[in-house]
């Protein structure tokens, strides 16, 4: 079965350390929680504020082990006022045998705010 998994996280600086340090504690924490192996993923589509553009994102996950041959993809977020700064998103969509109410969505320091019936 195909499932995708949320999950995002903010930043404090727009600094390039920053964001890949972040976006891969967010992939790793998605990986443990979800029992998922890089083998079963089958792509990973990330996006940023537009306050942050220090980094490619992807960079932090084509440089763990496993995911040299995992398609990663950077792109925009909508920029909606009033929206949360400074934050990185992650959709990926993995093989799994999980139902939807199995799999754990990841929101970490301030874009738990997203989804507080999913962080809880």
């Amino acid at each position: 079965m195909i499932r995708g998994i949320r999950g995002a996280i903010t930043v404090e600086k727009n600094e390039k350390n920053s964001i890949l340090i972040a976006v891969e504690q967010l992939v790793k924490n998605i990986l443990d929680l979800n029992e998922i192996d890089p083998e079963n993923v089958a792509q990973v589509i990330i996006t940023m504020t537009k306050d942050l553009d220090s980094a490619f994102p992807a960079e932090a996950v084509r440089t763990m082990d496993g995911w040299k041959y995992v398609p990663v993809i950077c792109a925009s977020e909508i920029p909606v006022k009033g929206s949360i700064e400074k934050c990185i998103r992650v959709l990926m969509t993995v093989n799994t045998l999980k139902t939807q109410r199995e799999i754990h969505h990841v929101y970490l320091e301030k874009a738990a705010a997203l989804r507080p019936d999913l962080t809880g």
